[in-house]
């Protein structure tokens, strides 16, 4: 029982810091990424007129849209001189329009500065931490502004690389903070400052982020925006522009319930030689049951009872302790979490009535196929009243 008890509340506290850490995770993407991104099926434009978008924005549901022009680029520090190269890092470039803040949560997370991204004549950057470090910058007070280098449409240059590129120097208006994938390789600024050095056509994008209105199902808005655009476009919601990443946080939940189940077959071990000694203990007694009358089913009905009693107090005992643990963590924080990659000192918990079911049935099963050797030995038993 005592076997029992730990394997169920080892299995839901597992499964509930999993639970915790997809609800961090999600919480963090859900930041920088829209609800729902319109972007090419092929290539990195996409084309859509002034009637297209006021076509997007009447879709019911959608709350607000911003447009968006993204490519690589390199980012440098000329202020360092001959050591600037140790300052550059390779970035996405994204620009943004003045809607960007409606489709995004991104301001929450401003740590330095203040999120603007200026005019097409004078852009500002806005840096994500691990840029910000990169290329040895305070974004908030920064003098000498920063080289940008984007590679010029159809244009390769063999001889000199650097003239394959257009390069502008742009200032720092500020620095965010979600999750070291978005701080070390995107800079936000001005919408058109990007499509200029792109040489982007008229009516040309590199996406567009929706944010759908409270309550609303985003892909019910996904289906209408297919409807709308058909097969020219790729309409995603959230899930599916990180399908990679749920499927793996899922993959290793399953992976790690797999896993700790063996600790409650290890358990069946133990129930099984219990009741096989209960077994032997009580030959004279499940004779004499014989000679009362009583069936071979009623005595294997009498041991897997007492298994199932095993499990149900054991299983109930160890949802009640992770029950308790649980909540003195999501209350106390009782357990830190080593390193500061996240936003949080200690490990999340999130409690799910589903976990409970599954790991019931889980404690049921096992324990049934554990009392059913035990059991079906007590029913084979020889009726034999008087040893010689």
């Amino acid at each position: 029982m005592v076997a029992i008890v730990i394997g169920t509340a080892s299995l839901i506290l597992v499964l509930s810091v999993f639970n915790g850490l997809e609800g961090l995770v999600k919480s963090l993407y859900s930041s920088f990424y829209p609800d729902i991104k319109i972007s090419p099926v092929s290539g990195k434009q996409i084309t859509l007129t002034a009637e297209q978008l006021e076509r997007i924005r009447s879709v019911k549901g959608v709350k607000a849209y911003s447009l968006i022009a993204e490519d690589r680029a390199l980012l440098q520090n000329l202020a360092y001189g001959d050591d600037s190269t140790d300052f550059q890092s390779l970035i996405s470039l994204k620009g943004v329009d003045e809607n960007y803040l409606e489709v995004n949560g991104i301001l929450p997370h401003i740590v330095q500065g203040t999120f603007d991204t200026g005019t097409p004549d004078e852009p500002f950057l806005v840096l994500g931490v691990g840029i910000q470090n990169a290329v040895g910058v305070q974004s908030d007070r920064n003098v000498r502004p920063l080289a940008v280098y984007l590679s010029r449409k159809g244009e390769v240059n063999v001889n000199d690389p650097m003239r394959s590129f257009s390069s502008e120097l742009v200032n720092t208006s500020g620095a965010f903070r979600i999750q070291q994938d978005f701080d070390n390789n995107y800079a936000l600024t001005n919408l058109q400052f990007v499509r200029n050095m792109l040489a982007m056509d008229e009516d040309a994008y590199s996406a567009v982020e929706i944010a759908v209105n409270p309550g609303v199902d985003a892909n019910s808005v996904r289906d209408q925006l297919k409807s709308l655009l058909g097969n020219s476009y790729l309409v995603q919601n959230r899930y599916e522009q990180n399908a990679s990443l749920y499927s793996v946080m899922r993959l290793e939940k399953w992976f790690i319930y797999a896993v700790l189940s063996l600790i409650l077959v290890v358990a069946a071990f133990n129930m099984v030689g219990a009741l096989t000694m209960l077994v032997l203990e009580k030959k004279h007694d499940i004779q004499v049951l014989h000679a009362l009358g009583a069936s071979r089913s009623f005595i294997q009905r009498i041991f897997l009872s007492e298994g199932l009693l095993l499990a149900f107090i054991g299983g109930g005992m160890g949802m009640l302790l992770a029950f308790v643990i649980g909540w003195m963590q999501t209350e106390y924080h009782l357990v830190a979490m080593p390193g500061s990659t996240f936003m949080i000192e200690y490990f999340p918990v999130k409690m799910m009535i589903p976990d409970f079911i599954l790991v019931a049935l889980t404690v049921l099963v096992i324990a049934l196929l554990a009392s059913w050797i035990p059991a079906r030995k007590a029913a084979r038993q020889q009726l034999v009243l008087r040893e010689e």
